[in-house]
């Protein structure tokens, strides 16, 4: 397969697009997900290019699932979750919808509101209160 380097998380990873940032280092790129399945989904990418996991080179892929960890801490700890769920899709048929690979953190707090993956826009404004809790957990 060929990378598409227009894709919104390359043209986030380029500064090309906005995104609220959670956490970055030098191989991975934490940010909230701007239609979240519930309040404090997180997606972390790296920032090699690569359209899913099985492109990705091994030592991209221990970066990301590093940070995937350790933003899912500091999630699960900022939301007060009782679980988190980390999911990761492999191609459109697994449910991919961007072609850039990506983590996903979702929260699991009881009682609260949930949607399906892709339905819903979120308010800049709010997911950027919930990212400060977060960055704030990762200290």
């Amino acid at each position: 397969m060929s990378y598409d380097p227009n894709n919104i998380f390359a043209k986030i990873l380029r500064g090309e697009a906005p995104a609220i940032r959670v956490y970055e280092d030098a191989q991975t790129l934490a940010f909230m997900d701007i239609m979240p399945e519930a309040e404090g989904h997180v997606l972390v990418v790296p920032k090699e290019a690569a359209e899913t996991l099985l492109d990705l080179s091994e030592d991209s892929a221990r970066a990301a699932i590093v940070t995937t960890r350790r933003v899912a801490i500091a999630v699960k700890q900022a939301l007060e979750a009782s679980a988190v769920r980390v999911a990761q899709f492999s191609g459109a048929d697994a449910g991919q919808t961007v072609p850039h690979c990506h983590f996903h953190i979702v929260p699991h707090v009881p009682g609260a509101v949930r949607s399906s993956h892709a339905t819903r826009m979120a308010n800049p404004a709010d997911l950027e209160v919930i990212a400060e809790k977060i960055r704030a957990a990762l200290v």
